[in-house]
């Protein structure tokens, strides 16, 4: 990676809190931030969340660690909360991409909801890689794009703690 370029990072907040809860890690949020920063040279990071008025004080967390926070009102179904912002994140990706916000972009989720956004990123040769919270549960959706994947399993380690259970 180019020092100069100017590198994105847009990250499924879902998707990576799940993954790491599945595999029985507690992600430290400002580790993380530090660890993309360090690796992939990164300019802006965004976190694509749910809104939930009960965890205002970890959003300030969140904003504090240097995280740019995207968020989507979510609704109560059936005593679930549901706050899906896959919409979000592709449109500020393609606006970003537009506007020129960025030279390369990194996709942090293993949703395979993303196909058609890796596809795009990857014809216009703007995207460094995807980053999958969980190798055992990134869809083939995203593994048959022919582009580069980084599987946080192995990862992990250097930014969360290890939920005994």
């Amino acid at each position: 990676m180019e020092n100069s370029s100017k590198i994105n990072i847009y990250i499924d907040g879902n998707n990576l809190y799940r993954g790491a809860k599945e595999l029985n890690f507690d992600i430290d949020y400002k580790k993380l931030r530090g660890w993309l920063r360090q690796k992939y040279n990164a300019n802006v990071i965004y976190l694509f969340i749910g809104l939930v008025t009960d965890r205002l004080k970890f959003y300030e967390h969140l904003q504090e660690c240097g995280y740019i926070l995207i968020f989507k009102q979510t609704v109560s179904v059936g005593g679930s909360i549901k706050g899906n912002c896959d919409a979000e994140l592709v449109l500020k990706v393609t606006s970003d991409f537009y506007t020129k916000a960025f030279d390369k972009c990194v996709i942090v989720s293993g949703d395979g909801d993303f196909g058609c956004l890796v596809e795009f990123l990857r014809n216009n040769s703007v995207l460094e890689r995807i980053i999958a919270p969980d190798k055992n549960k990134c869809s083939i959706l995203l593994k048959n794009k022919n582009t580069e994947i980084t599987f946080l399993n192995d990862e992990y380690h250097k930014f969360s703690k290890k939920i005994n259970l």
